[in-house]
C-alpha cells in the first residue's frame, strides 16, 4: 500500500516553479543564467509597508488573529474594492488568506462536489486545473484563439456550459498572456452568465493595477451587479505592491461562501501571518503613488521585449495590455533542431534547449494549457531583459 494518496497522481508540480528551480540550480553551478520564468516583481516592497511590519512586531502584534484576517484589514479590503472598482462588499464578506492561491484553493474545496465542472479559458495560469482536480472537480479547458486576442467569446462560453458547470474562471489581466478585459469585453460574457443562473464566477484580478497605455480593466460585479450573489472576486497585494513573499490574498463573496472558506481555512492554515497583515493594511490604505511608477517601468520593459522578440526568427509576439508577461508564438521553430543540435518537437523542448544552450529560463506554453508558445516575464531589470532577448534572437537564428 502506497503512503501517497491516489489524489496526488491527478495533479503535478507547478511548471513555473519547476523551471525556476532548475534555473537556480544551474546558476548555483556557475552558469550565467537569466531567469524570465518567475511571476514576481523585481521591485522592493515600498518602505512604508515594510516599516508598518516592523512597527507591528515592536508593538507585539505577533499573536493569532481572526481566521479570516484582522477586522482592520478586512475593512481596508472592502474599502479598496469600493475605491478601485465600485464594489460594495461588507467586512463579513471578506476573507484574507495566505496568498491568492489559497483563496482559490479554499473556494474550490469548499464548493465543488465530485464531477462538478469548472470552465477555464486557456491560456490559463498553471494552478487552476490542478486545484479544481484536487477538489474532485472537472476542469473544462476552453482554448481562446489568438485571432480574438486570446479573449473568450460569448459563443465559446455558451458552448462550454453544461448542467454540471459550477464555476467559470476569468483572470484579467491574464497570466500568461497579459490580455485584459474591458467593461465592453465583459458585457457579452455577463449576458451569457445571466442566462445560466447555476454557474458561479471566480474572477482573479490579481494583476488589475498593472495595466498599460491607459487601459482600464473591469471586473464582473462592476459590469453586472446582478452577478454579485454568485461571484467570488479575488485580489491581493503580491503583484501591485511587490509583496509576493508576504503571502496575502483576499476575496469578496456572498456571506455563505465566505463562511465556508473561513471554516476550511480554520481547519488548515488558520489565520494569515499577523505581521504580513499589518503590512498589507498599510499597502491598501497608504500612498498608492508607487504603483504608477512601477507600471511606467513595466510598460517600457514590455515595449523593449515585444520589439526584440518580434525581431527573433520564427517568433511572433503580441503586445499585452497588462500583467508583466509576453506570450510569443514559437510554432515556426518546432520540428526543427536547436543551434546545439537538439530536436525540438514541443514547446517544452524549445524551452529546455534555450535554457541549456543560452542560459535563458522561460516557461513553455503547454504548462498554461496552450502549446506552441512560451511565457516570458519582464519583471526583471532592463539590461538583463535586453541581454536575454539578444540571446533569444541568437538562439532562434541558429534553429534549422
Amino acid at each position: 500500500m502506497s503512503i501517497v494518496a491516489d489524489r496526488m497522481t491527478r495533479i503535478s508540480p507547478s511548471q513555473t516553479i519547476v523551471i525556476s528551480t532548475r534555473a537556480r540550480a544551474l546558476k548555483a553551478e556557475g552558469r550565467d543564467i537569466i531567469s524570465l520564468s518567475a511571476g514576481e516583481p523585481d521591485f522592493r516592497t515600498p518602505q512604508n509597508i515594510a516599516s508598518a511590519a516592523i512597527t507591528a512586531i515592536e508593538a507585539g502584534q505577533t499573536r493569532y488573529t481572526d481566521v479570516a484576517g484582522t477586522p482592520e484589514l478586512r475593512r481596508a479590503v472592502a474599502e479598496r474594492f469600493r475605491l478601485d472598482s465600485g464594489l460594495d462588499y461588507k467586512p463579513e464578506e471578506i476573507i484574507v488568506s495566505t496568498g491568492g492561491k489559497q483563496v482559490i484553493y479554499n473556494a474550490m474545496m469548499a464548493t465543488l462536489n465530485p464531477g462538478d465542472e469548472a470552465i477555464i479559458p486557456a491560456p490559463c495560469w498553471v494552478s487552476y486545473p490542478d486545484i479544481v482536480t484536487l477538489a474532485e472537480g472537472v476542469p473544462v479547458i476552453v482554448p481562446c484563439r489568438r485571432e480574438n486576442g486570446f479573449r473568450l467569446t460569448a459563443e465559446e462560453l455558451e458552448a462550454a456550459i453544461t448542467p454540471r458547470t459550477k464555476w467559470f474562471f476569468l483572470n484579467s489581466p491574464c497570466n500568461p498572456t497579459g490580455v485584459a478585459y474591458s467593461a465592453e469585453d465583459l458585457r457579452p460574457l455577463c449576458d451569457v452568465l445571466l442566462r445560466h443562473p447555476h454557474v458561479w464566477v471566480f474572477t482573479d484580478d490579481i494583476y488589475a493595477k498593472l495595466v498599460y497605455d491607459g487601459f482600464r480593466p473591469a471586473t464582473f460585479v462592476e459590469v453586472e451587479p446582478r452577478l454579485r450573489e454568485r461571484t467570488v472576486t479575488m485580489n491581493g497585494v503580491s503583484k501591485a505592491y511587490a509583496m509576493t513573499g508576504w503571502r496575502i490574498g483576499f476575496s469578496g463573496a456572498p456571506v455563505a461562501v465566505t463562511k465556508a472558506m473561513n471554516t476550511l481555512q480554520g481547519q488548515s492554515t488558520s489565520n494569515p501571518c499577523s505581521i504580513a497583515q499589518a503590512a498589507a493594511l498599510e499597502a491598501l490604505t497608504g500612498p498608492q503613488d508607487f504603483i504608477g511608477e512601477m507600471v511606467s517601468v513595466y510598460q517600457a520593459r514590455r515595449d523593449l521585449v515585444v520589439s526584440m522578440l518580434n525581431q527573433a526568427q520564427g517568433m511572433q509576439c503580441d503586445t499585452p495590455q497588462g500583467a508583466f508577461y509576453v506570450f510569443p508564438n514559437i510554432e515556426d521553430c518546432l520540428g526543427k533542431t536547436s543551434p546545439g543540435g537538439r530536436l525540438m518537437t514541443t514547446d517544452e523542448d524549445f524551452v529546455g534547449a534555450l535554457l541549456e544552450e543560452e542560459g535563458v529560463a522561460a516557461v513553455h506554453g503547454s504548462a498554461f494549457m496552450y502549446p506552441g508558445y512560451l511565457r516570458i516575464s519582464y519583471a526583471t531589470d532592463t539590461e538583463s531583459l535586453r541581454e536575454a532577448c539578444t540571446r533569444i534572437q541568437r538562439f532562434c537564428a541558429g534553429v534549422n
